[in-house]
């Protein structure tokens, strides 16, 4: 599949790695996958953001995504969604933060001491990559282009879709950005 990625999906893959090794964690998520778009100049993809207006909050996404990492990944839907059922998800966090420290509930950090390779991908950023292929299909393009990436995150429900919808990013926003529906289309 990676031979039908552009240069700009392949730099946004690489990068999700990157973000992934710097944060010391085992496993690339699609927090990482959305912090490598952010790092993108000149593509479709950050066109895209610009035109929505995400330029320049790059601080913003990281602070949302650092909220999400803090209760062990899950979205303000998942936590309302546990409030509905009684649990307080924030005074849980507190407990275990508490117990074990601030961050014990951050998913794929590594261990001091153990080294191996190139992190590994989760089943989510894998399914990302997979759903970026069929946008590119539905919209009869013939590579997956750093745009397909932003996106099937978009898309998909969790921690991306809802940081990016909370910055004016949706699925339908970049859609209508890049090929057509009344405002500038990427080239």
């Amino acid at each position: 599949m990676f031979e039908r990625f552009t240069k700009d999906a392949r730099a946004v893959v690489e990068g999700a790695v990157e973000h992934c090794e710097r944060a010391g964690e085992r496993r690339v998520e699609e927090a990482h996958m959305l912090l490598a778009l952010l790092d993108r100049e000149g593509s479709r993809g950050s066109f895209a953001l610009t035109s929505l207006g995400l330029a320049g909050r790059r601080d913003s996404v990281v602070r949302q995504l650092a909220e999400a990492r803090r209760r062990g990944g899950l979205s303000r839907a998942d936590a309302d969604a546990l409030s509905g059922l009684g649990i307080d998800l924030s005074e849980i966090v507190s407990r275990i933060e508490e117990a074990h420290g601030v961050g014990a509930l951050e998913p794929g950090q590594r261990r001091p001491g153990r080294r191996s390779r190139r992190p590994g991908f989760t089943s989510g950023s894998k399914d990302v990559l997979v759903q970026s292929l069929r946008i590119a299909l539905a919209h009869q393009d013939r590579h997956i282009g750093d745009e397909h990436l932003l996106m099937a995150l978009a898309a998909r429900p969790g921690v991306p879709a809802e940081v990016l919808a909370d910055h004016g990013v949706t699925y339908a926003g970049v859609a209508r950005v890049l090929y057509g529906g009344g405002e500038a289309k990427a080239g």
